[in-house]
């Protein structure tokens, strides 16, 4: 083994360090995770959603299998509980995946990301129902001001198609918040990268099974090769996004839960906005201000 993994993933830390550390982690997973929506678009121009999600997560899982033999040793990848991990992210990651493609394909990337603000209630109502949290008043409100906050940033976008879009989006944040807890609750005996590794080979085997059914039906095809530009959005998209995102999710979940990690989903909408300014799009004074009361949101939760 290359790395002692009880040092990198299992450093002692008082509650401000967790609360911090966790946050951290948090931030940095919400912001990897909205470079995927501008991706998304223009992947989503050339393929269809079942081709981009199959080869979508077979790099992030090739990617993820690779960085964990090489930081924890080939024997922790063999001997990791994979039918375990498999069933939580067949279930889970599989199906909420695929429900957050089909849902930005039915609409577009601000409205996902504005439906993504409640989210945070689904991995609220999570830790309720296992007795992991107990409800308080500013909870309550960090809650509410967090999703004030995300729609605030998107005031200006919104265009919510009622239909099936909506469905699929709030399915897949509901899906994506379940295997995300299981991970962390399930396989606790794995670090971050592991967990991430083995769940996201569950939704790999899903999404492989719509693949094959869809393509023997002739309702999708191979791709052609993609230029440069597109190839650098699909590795935006499947290892920034996915793979990287999801390792530093799971390692936030781990410090502060499910719930409050799942606020800094409502970040964002920012986020887009602000990765579609630096590509020439106009800056919306609207996005600082969601993203304040969002912050407001995340830190009330918090306050013992």
């Amino acid at each position: 083994m290359l790395f002692d993994k009880s040092k990198v993933f299992k450093v002692p830390l008082g509650s401000g360090n967790r609360l911090v550390a966790g946050n951290s982690l948090a931030l940095i997973s919400i912001f990897l995770f909205a470079a995927g929506f501008p991706a998304a678009e223009v992947l989503l121009d050339i393929w269809h959603p079942i081709t981009l999600m199959f080869f979508r997560l077979i790099l992030a899982v090739s990617t993820l299998v690779l960085l964990w033999a090489l930081i924890e040793g080939v024997s922790s990848v063999l001997k990791a509980p994979w039918l375990k991990g498999i069933k939580i992210g067949l279930l889970g990651f599989g199906l909420g995946t695929n429900l957050l493609l089909f849902a930005q394909w039915f609409t577009d990337p601000i409205t996902v990301a504005l439906l993504a603000t409640l989210i945070p209630v689904s991995a609220t109502i999570l830790e309720v129902w296992d007795g992991r949290r107990k409800l308080n008043s500013k909870f309550i409100l960090g809650l509410i001001a967090s999703i004030i906050g995300g729609l605030i940033a998107v005031s200006e976008n919104i265009s919510i198609n009622l239909g099936w879009g909506v469905l699929m989006a709030l399915g897949s944040g509901f899906s994506f918040m379940w295997a995300s807890d299981k991970s962390v609750t399930r396989l606790s005996e794995l670090s971050p990268i592991a967990r991430s590794s083995i769940t996201f080979t569950g939704a790999a085997v899903f999404t492989t099974i719509s693949f094959t059914i869809f393509f023997t039906l002739g309702l999708v095809e191979i791709p052609n090769w993609l230029t440069s530009d597109q190839l650098l959005s699909f590795v935006i998209y499947s290892v920034a996004a996915m793979a990287i995102s999801q390792v530093f999710f799971i390692a936030a979940i781990e410090k502060v839960g499910v719930a409050i990690s799942s606020l800094h989903l409502n970040f964002s909408p920012f986020y887009v906005m602000i990765i579609l300014f630096v590509l020439g799009e106009a800056w919306d004074l609207r996005a600082v201000i969601g993203a304040s009361i969002v912050a407001f949101g995340v830190w009330l939760a918090q306050v013992k």
